[in-house]
């Protein structure tokens, strides 16, 4: 099973998924993810999905559930670059993925959470 990165940028996380993530990795990237928010200090989390064509059922709820996790560890999450036939699909599924933010880049992201974080001082 192939593990997705986790890059450090300042006190916020990156995870750029790269391949369509099969159940087991999606449940291995909750585990390091939350692993890393508690070790690193996080304040903000960022999912990039813009390599992800395909998403089912389990992985849209994963990704709420990852982001709820970062939030009880006092991490922001924004979900950024998803494509059009993702988000169609998602919605077609009926998961609207609540409580997660999304960014359509990594730039916007970055800038969304810079925003919540001043917001909340």
């Amino acid at each position: 099973m192939q593990r997705v990165p986790i890059l450090k940028l300042g006190d916020i996380l990156i995870v750029s998924i790269q391949v369509d993530l099969e159940d087991q990795g999606v449940l291995a990237l909750q585990e390091d993810l939350a692993g890393a928010v508690v070790e690193n200090g996080a304040k903000g989390v960022i999912i990039d999905i813009t390599a992800v064509e395909i998403v089912d059922s389990f992985i849209g709820r994963m990704l709420a559930t990852i982001a709820s996790t970062c939030g009880m560890l006092d991490a922001q999450t924004v979900v950024v670059g998803m494509r059009p036939a993702v988000a169609i699909t998602l919605v077609e599924l009926g998961l609207s993925l609540g409580g997660v933010r999304t960014a359509l880049n990594l730039e916007k992201g970055v800038a969304l959470l810079d925003h919540i974080r001043s917001a909340t001082r």
